[in-house]
């Protein structure tokens, strides 16, 4: 039974028993201002389990994608990832604990077929000071069953997780009691930290072993709490049985709620009997696909390989569900996942534009069970592409600027801690940067200004700057975050400065033809929002009493059929005579109002909003400092029209356009 089948099969066990299947809901919550991303089965039922009456009644199942981008840094092992599936069903004051332990005993052993002898299962220990007790009917439930199949179902009270390392598994024990920090539900953690009012209450999580060794640097013992990879955990039973009513006191509710979650993916590695995730049928394809284009084996090239899979398959889902790359919260974090998988590549020698074809493998792997994805297949694949082939030369050059910048250490460190690059993918390097003299040591203190110059200068991420420089062994200093965001300041400041007086934006005189071409400027962008869409941002303009230049973000050159259209919508704006205005805003409400603003927190309090139109025709609204003509239809005196010139690239992923009045 594949990972597709498991989904399918646990949908419909719980529809047999009274459920609901209801639709996955989208990885950014529109309603939910709280969180980035969904990162739990369970969020977008919260309001449900506050009380709310479910529309589809008070049994629903489903499977929830879910993003963790807290999770990012840990990619590389053999579980952990930052999309994946959980498995839901939920009681609103319906069923409670024998039924849901009793129905997921039985799928996990009947239906899925798991090996329920590598079961273990783990209970909440009570907590004297809350009078809330010991969960021992959960436990008995449990251990009814595992004697019905014949298994020994000793107990152990642990405590905490440390306390688990000190006591290890003795024999015969599968039923282990933790306290608060483990084994109790609610939105803020523990007892003691729960939030006055909220629902909450003990669970009961279940545990795979997979037997392999324990490792000794998590602690002297393991148990089912150990992070050693032993034991993984596929599914958790939240018995929401209280409310907090105050500090200190929890009361039963009249009507308590179940709340449970599996892991998809985690369930079926088990099923394999195999710990390593990137083996199930959702992933596996992926690495296969990646063995091909790159000539190297998933067991040589693991953790590159589960790091491409893991984020393109986040990136897939967050492109199905409307996101774009871009430098803002979802956005970011997207971006970071995409340009993240492209580095990782580099390392297994794939430099060729390879999104296109590995994007279609993850579509594939979903669009029978989810036909959003199905739908919007052509779109998913557009997005990403386009944004890796606005990242492959900045990475490049990225990548060639690190080198450069370290190779200005000693030799020592030049010859081993640097990057190479052999045909454009870095080698590994053998040497450590503990192995470096002590004399490269004064030069790397200055690292926080290549990591600033690679940000500012080549548009290289810092944390790929980081990142790569953990790679290559090389150890950073304490403070470097201090030292980049000194540089930070630095820069905001001689902008700041730069602006003080009359604005120049980018003019070389204020003499009226001046005016015209920054006026046509903003005519121009607009424009190419319009043919482009609203992600279209300035990214810098010079102006002078000959032309206008202006640069933009832009993937691809524009076709003449673009820039006709272009060049006819300003001239449209110019013909009808738009009256030029400006008011003062509050910074904060000109951004709120939809004035385009290219220079974010350089912002001071206060700034002008250039408007031209009024009314329902406005063709232009940007925060500026001016001047401007006071109508459009200045630019055309003489018989002029705008007409552009050049267009050309002017650096990865931005366009230049050159225009004239002529």
């Amino acid at each position: 039974m594949n990972a597709q089948q498991i989904r399918n099969a646990y949908l419909k066990f719980f529809e047999a028993r009274g459920h609901a299947t209801i639709k996955r809901a989208p990885l950014v919550l529109r309603d939910d201002p709280t969180t980035l991303f969904t990162g739990s089965g369970m969020q977008p039922m919260i309001p449900f389990l506050l009380g709310q009456p479910h529309p589809d009644g008070r049994r629903i199942t489903d499977s929830q994608t879910c993003l963790r981008a807290q999770d990012i840094e840990d990619i590389g092992d053999n579980r952990h990832t930052t999309f994946f599936e959980m498995l839901g069903n939920w009681s609103m004051g319906d069923y409670f604990k024998k039924q849901q332990i009793e129905w997921m005993f039985e799928f996990l052993s009947q239906v899925v077929g798991l090996d329920m002898s590598r079961l273990y299962v783990t209970c909440y220990i009570g907590d004297e000071r809350y009078n809330i007790p010991k969960d021992t009917e959960a436990a008995n439930i449990w251990k009814n069953l595992f004697k019905s199949a014949d298994l020994s179902a000793g107990e152990a009270e642990i405590g905490s997780e440390a306390d688990g390392y000190n006591r290890g598994i003795k024999d015969g024990e599968r039923i282990f009691y933790y306290d608060g920090s483990k084994n109790w539900w609610s939105r803020n953690g523990a007892p003691e930290t729960t939030p006055i009012g909220d629902p909450c209450g003990p669970d009961s999580e279940m545990f795979y072993d997979f037997g392999t060794p324990h490792n000794p640097a998590f602690g002297e013992f393991c148990h089912p709490n150990c992070d050693c990879g032993r034991f993984m955990e596929i599914g958790n039973n939240v018995f929401m049985a209280y409310k907090k009513v105050s500090e200190g006191e929890f009361v039963p509710l009249e009507k308590p709620n179940i709340d449970h979650g599996s892991g998809l993916e985690r369930i079926a590695a088990a099923k394999l009997g195999d710990p390593d995730v990137f083996k199930i049928s959702l992933m596996w394809p992926i690495i296969e696909k990646l063995e091909k284009l790159s000539g190297k084996r998933y067991d040589s090239h693991t953790e590159s390989m589960r790091v491409i899979a893991d984020h393109l398959r986040a990136a897939t889902f967050l492109a199905v569900d409307g996101c774009v790359p871009n430098n803002k919260e979802q956005g970011y974090v997207m971006r970071r996942l995409i340009r993240r998988a492209i580095r990782f590549a580099f390392d297994l020698g794939i430099e060729q534009n390879f999104l296109e074809q590995i994007v279609p493998v993850i579509a594939d792997l979903y669009h029978d069970d989810f036909p959003e994805v199905a739908d919007n297949r052509d779109n998913i694949i557009a997005v990403l592409v386009k944004e890796e082939k606005a990242f492959r030369q900045t990475l490049r050059n990225g990548l060639k600027e690190f080198r450069k910048l370290f190779a200005t250490a000693p030799q020592e460190l030049s010859d081993t801690a640097s990057l190479r690059v052999s045909n454009g993918a870095p080698a590994p390097v053998e040497t450590r940067a503990a192995d470096v003299s002590e004399n490269s040591v004064p030069r790397l203190q200055n690292v926080g200004a290549k990591l600033f110059i690679l940000y500012d200068t080549y548009g290289f991420p810092v944390e790929l700057s980081t990142e790569e420089a953990f790679r290559q062994g090389i150890d950073l200093p304490d403070d470097w975050r201090e030292q980049f965001d000194a540089k930070m300041e630095e820069q905001r400041n001689r902008s700041r400065t730069a602006t003080k007086g009359e604005f120049k934006g980018g003019l070389g005189g204020q003499d009226d033809i001046h005016k015209k071409y920054h006026t046509a400027t903003h005519l121009l962008q607009s424009a190419l929002r319009e043919l482009f869409g609203p992600e279209l941002r300035q990214h810098g303009s010079n102006i002078n009493e000959e032309r206008l230049r202006f640069d933009f973000n832009h993937d691809g050159k524009m076709t003449d059929e673009e820039i006709k259209k272009a060049e006819d919508l300003v001239n449209g704006w110019i013909t009808q005579d738009l009256p030029v205005t400006f008011t003062e805003y509050p910074t904060q409400t000109a951004l709120d109002m939809g004035a385009i603003g290219p220079f974010g927190e350089r912002y001071g309090d206060t700034v002008k909003v250039y408007q031209m139109g009024e009314g329902d025709n406005v063709a232009s609204l940007e925060i500026c400092g001016g001047p401007h003509v006071d109508h459009t239809g200045h630019l055309a005196e003489g018989g002029k029209k705008f007409k552009i010139i050049k267009e050309e690239s002017s650096s990865a992923g931005i366009r230049r356009i050159k225009a004239v009045l002529i």
